[in-house]
């Protein structure tokens, strides 16, 4: 989509032979095209919350993990989960 414009299908006016038809098939052209780029944006910052939530989670597990690993390996004592 970055590289194709929508309005880039859009042929001359004069291949359509009627004036009014090829500015209608213009303006559907140039409206859709703002409508894809629209659906890009949104794709983009879709997968950048998706990646920030993935990232969160990892952080959230990394500190569970150590802090699990943190009371099973407690150097005062015996282990407190294994009563």
């Amino acid at each position: 989509m970055a590289t194709k414009k929508v309005s880039d299908i859009d042929a001359p006016k004069d291949a359509f032979g009627h004036d009014e038809l090829a500015s209608a098939v213009a303006d559907f052209c140039d409206r859709w095209n703002i409508g894809v780029s629209h659906l890009a944006t949104d794709g983009a910052e879709i997968s950048d919350r998706l990646t920030h939530c993935v990232n969160s989670y990892e952080k959230a597990e990394e500190h569970i993990q150590l802090s699990v690993q943190g009371v099973l390996q407690s150097s005062t004592g015996s282990d407190p989960g294994a009563s």
